[in-house]
């Protein structure tokens, strides 16, 4: 199984025109998530998640899958063989060193699909050679060519990786790559494994190989790069622009240390830009990315930091005012690609105090306020007050600030008196008693739940009587040692809506109970506004 190797393929520029791209600019993405970003981790992923994100993986459309390193133990050696029997499009991989008995595992997994890879790999550089291998590059060499033609004995799709290529000398790399090509190889990875180059010397590793090597044209041509230094999209992408034509990555850059290549990346610059790298183009499904990225995310428990290029919260959102002014006059002026283009709704204008009044007249259109019903000055002065307060604004704060001038403590609703919380032990079952203020009365209420967290809440909930539902929850440290205080960050949806509240406490849990009460009187704020306008509009 896994995509054929012929075929054409419709690709755009960034004006949106079409031109059909030939196959010798198809760059095949090599997917290592499993493999090389599953190494990453705290935790190794179960069998059952690491299916999961595989069908995800071939869903997304990458070319390859590397499922796993089968020799490794035989939990893994089960896990790639599930997963190369389960894949649907991509070809599926095994990583093995270059011992017979490592190749015999990957066979062992793989065999019986129709189309599998094997992926052989040893160290060529003179540290690794010396003080890891302890053998000299002709012992390498010899070792590279039997393993490749054991390999080619159980598959016709052979891949051979030059570890720490970056770092092994030109001599010797053209020497290894041209002898794993005449064992048969049918890629070969030119890894840059420890992040050590800079785009200009990879490229020209790349260059110098398609030079020197003369049997180049009967391989495809690999880069793995680690982004040590920072470089790992940059290098790749040079790597293309010298005719490599396959880069391995990982979802949301995974992987050793640093991470490795970053799949979003390099699709992305490559959809964006593809007809300035010569057209080259993939076969990734670009609007499934965020999706992809959000389950990796989940299932390895590695959250996607909020500047993370084309995946993270804040890839797409604007605070600044003048950003957001342009971005409302034409997206393009600070958005070279569209939310949507990779999978999500829209972008995010943040209102803080940085924002100018378009944003937030723009902000009151979309909440069905006509210019001319406000006093936007008026409205703006008391805005930059709350943003001052607050950090950031919702639209629901914006809203009450149309109906709402006092401070805002004094329209709070509910504000917390009393909590009493009993957990922990093997038959204690997690109880709560909540004493809130409501208005000017005081009302108290004692519950369980599956924990301390979730008995509070469910005692808020019913002392409210708005019967929030929590979407995320968050817990951040402020500050450290015993003294240190958390704080809970919660969105909560109500009628279909999102809500945002805050609590900070030594105590995590009055710090969540905080949360939600806050998040309460945003909805309470709201529900009072659109009986107002339901009371307009009968009078109407």
């Amino acid at each position: 199984m896994g995509h054929s190797d012929g075929g054409r393929f419709a690709v755009s520029d960034q004006g949106g025109n079409l031109n059909m791209a030939d196959e010798k600019n198809h760059v095949y993405i090599f997917d290592t998530t499993l493999r090389d970003g599953e190494q990453a981790l705290m935790r190794s992923l179960t069998p059952t998640q690491k299916l999961q994100l595989a069908m995800m993986l071939d869903e997304l459309g990458v070319d390859v899958i590397e499922a796993g390193f089968p020799i490794s133990s035989p939990g893994d050696l089960k896990s790639v063989h599930d997963i190369g029997h389960a894949l649907k499009h991509a070809t599926c991989c095994g990583l093995s060193r270059t011992l017979e008995k490592d190749i015999d595992a990957v066979h062992e997994a793989l065999s019986g699909l129709d189309h599998y890879r094997i992926h052989t790999f040893v160290a060529t550089s003179n540290i690794h050679m010396k003080d890891k291998l302890h053998k000299d590059f002709d012992q390498i060499v010899q070792m590279c060519d039997h393993c490749v033609r054991y390999a080619r004995n159980y598959t016709d799709d052979v891949e051979f990786s030059c570890e720490d290529a970056g770092r092994t000398p030109i001599d010797h790399l053209c020497r290894i790559v041209e002898t794993a090509i005449n064992a048969g190889a049918t890629t070969v990875n030119i890894p840059d494994t420890v992040g050590y180059t800079l785009p200009y010397e990879f490229g020209g590793i790349i260059k110098t190989l398609f030079n020197r090597v003369p049997n180049i044209d009967k391989a495809r041509i690999s880069v793995h790069c680690h982004n040590d230094l920072g470089m790992a999209t940059a290098n790749s992408l040079t790597a293309v622009m010298e005719g490599a034509r396959q880069i391995e990555v990982c979802m949301n850059g995974l992987g050793e240390r640093a991470g490795n290549c970053s799949l979003e990346e390099v699709v992305m610059a490559m959809k964006l830009r593809g007809n300035y790298m010569n057209g080259v183009y993939t076969n990734v499904v670009a609007n499934n990315i965020a999706r992809a990225s959000k389950m990796v995310a989940t299932v390895c428990n590695e959250p996607v930091p909020s500047h993370k290029a084309i995946v993270g919260s804040n890839a797409f959102a604007h605070s600044s005012g003048i950003h957001q002014d342009g971005v409302l006059k034409n997206k393009q002026t600070y958005e070279i690609l569209t939310p949507e283009s990779v999978g999500f709704k829209e972008n995010k204008l943040h209102m803080t105090a940085r924002s100018g009044r378009h944003m937030i007249k723009a902000e009151l259109e979309k909440l069905g306020y006509r210019e001319g019903t406000y006093n936007l000055d008026d409205i703006y002065q008391r805005f930059l007050k709350l943003a001052d307060r607050k950090g950031q604004v919702f639209d629901y704060d914006l809203e009450a600030l149309m109906y709402f001038s006092q401070d805002e403590d004094e329209e709070n609703q509910f504000t917390l008196d009393n909590l009493s919380v009993l957990s922990g032990g093997k038959n204690v079952i997690p109880t709560a008693s909540v004493r809130i203020r409501i208005g000017k009365r005081t009302r108290t209420e004692s519950g369980t739940g599956n924990g301390p967290v979730d008995a509070v809440f469910n005692c808020i909930n019913h002392l409210t009587g708005l019967k929030l539902k929590l979407d995320s929850f968050s817990i951040t440290a402020k500050g450290q040692g015993m003294d240190a205080q958390g704080q809970v960050n919660v969105d909560a949806v109500h009628n279909g809506r999102h809500y945002y509240g805050s609590g900070i406490s030594t105590d995590v849990i009055e710090a969540s109970a905080r949360a939600l009460i806050s998040a309460s009187n945003s909805v309470f704020r709201t529900e009072l506004i659109e009986e107002g306008r339901k009371k307009k509009d009968e009078k109407d």
